[in-house]
């Protein structure tokens, strides 16, 4: 990733402290065993301190207890990670195009379009649909009839965005996305068979809001599926009808929830996590990868279960000792048994 900046810009805009040359320039972002001259790099994860002392970069964002021993150039901030983060928006090389509608767009008459959006190539946009100022959509992407884009949201290419979806301010929604398709709805029939059951419900998605390639959240049944204010759901998420995600929650990928399923604010779901249908995650809670939530969530806290009934991670980490115990357990019990 490329620019031009110097650090004394950059120490300014962090709110950190600098120990080097404030003309020095940084053109570039980089890992401590990557870089190069010219580039700034981070230590956030204390595995990599091995890296701190032999790394090529021109500057690092260092802790006050990292920066002590260190003699380089460096940023000293509280968080090197959240600084790393909020850095990383100075050397984005996306191209972001000039506002303008494609010629091939199909813009229904009755639609709403702010006038200094982007509309790529063969995108569609259906009726009395509003698409708010500073949008982009790019190219082959599908916004159905009644639906509503937020100022300032990007929406990458071959995304499906069905009809009445409410989307908020600076969404940014990756290509593969589907958002509002019907939700797994069906009623056994008397015969066997199975009777699909209209999903009349919508989608509500609040304000910066990041969701992920590949990613699906189904319209609710009666009332809409929502997305609280914040919300990062990572690729290959499945949201379906009705669930609710509260306000600055994280899925990652493979997470899914089922039909009424709610995880409350501040939550951390890893990868693979499934929340069964009909149960409600509170507030800050964190779920580590694979774990199959079968029961509500009550009390912050971390939890796990892998392939077991979910339990909080200290009783998990006790019960994965004495799973790798149990041959040992069962032949002392065999001996006894035979004295």
């Amino acid at each position: 990733m490329s620019g031009d900046y110097s650090l004394g810009e950059i120490a300014a805009y962090l709110g950190g402290e600098l120990r080097g040359e404030a003309e020095t320039r940084i053109i570039g972002l980089s890992t401590l065993q990557s870089a190069e001259e010219g580039q700034l790099s981070f230590l956030a994860n204390p595995k990599y301190v091995k890296y701190l002392s032999g790394s090529q970069a021109e500057a690092v964002l260092l802790t006050t207890d990292n920066a002590k021993s260190f003699k380089g150039s460096c940023i000293i901030v509280r968080d090197p990670y959240l600084a790393y983060a909020q850095i990383s928006a100075w050397f984005d090389t996306s191209q972001k195009k000039s506002p303008g509608v494609h010629a091939t767009a199909s813009i229904h008459t009755s639609a709403t379009v702010a006038d200094d959006v982007f509309i790529g190539p063969n995108v569609v946009v259906e009726a009395k649909v509003d698409i708010e100022s500073g949008c982009h959509l790019e190219a082959n992407t599908f916004v159905g009839a009644g639906s509503r884009i937020g100022a300032n949201g990007f929406v990458g290419a071959n995304v499906s965005i069905y009809h009445d979806v409410k989307i908020g301010s600076g969404a940014i929604i990756h290509s593969g996305a589907v958002v509002g398709a019907d939700g797994f709805g069906i009623a056994p029939k008397p015969d066997g068979g199975w009777q699909k059951i209209h999903q009349i419900g919508g989608v509500t998605i609040g304000d910066d809001v990041e969701i992920g390639a590949c990613t699906t959240i189904d319209r609710g049944a009666l009332e809409d599926t929502r997305l609280g204010n914040g919300v990062k759901l990572d690729n290959h998420v499945q949201i379906a009808h009705n669930a609710i995600v509260g306000d600055y929650t994280a899925l990652a990928a493979y997470s899914g929830l089922a039909g009424s399923a709610e995880v409350g604010s501040n939550c951390i779901l890893a990868g693979d996590v499934c929340v069964v249908g009909h149960i409600r995650v509170c507030d800050n809670v964190q779920i580590t990868a694979r774990t199959l939530v079968t029961k509500s969530i009550t009390e912050p806290g971390s939890y796990s279960s892998g392939a077991t009934p979910l339990m909080t991670t200290a009783e998990w980490r006790r019960n994965s000792v004495r799973i790798g115990q149990l041959d040992k357990i069962a032949r002392t019990v065999s001996k006894l048994n035979k004295e």
